[in-house]
């Protein structure tokens, strides 16, 4: 999983403390998740639904998170940036 804090603007390129983002995604994310079965937390856990749950966590804790990128094979991704919400229809629970 990869992801910028923010892309353009005033704070275009800010360095955020890695030890940060790393206790952060810990706490919410990997902690949580590893070693889990992920049906008991996302429905239908694909790449696409896994980052869109990722996001919902992550987001009140990394403010100006912009995109998220979750790797699901060496070649294939799934994206969600900030961008992509006022696109879609909120996600079902």
């Amino acid at each position: 999983m990869r992801g910028p804090i923010q892309t353009d603007g005033p704070t275009r390129g800010m360095i955020v403390d890695f030890d940060d983002i790393d206790r952060i995604v810990r706490k919410v994310a990997v902690d949580l998740l590893d070693h889990q079965n992920l049906n008991e937390y996302v429905d239908n856990p694909t790449a696409e639904r896994i980052v869109a749950w990722l996001w919902e966590r992550l987001a009140p804790a990394l403010n100006g998170l912009d995109e998220l990128v979750l790797w699901e094979t060496p070649n294939a991704c799934a994206v969600l940036r900030s961008s992509d919400f006022h696109l879609a229809p909120p996600l079902e629970r």
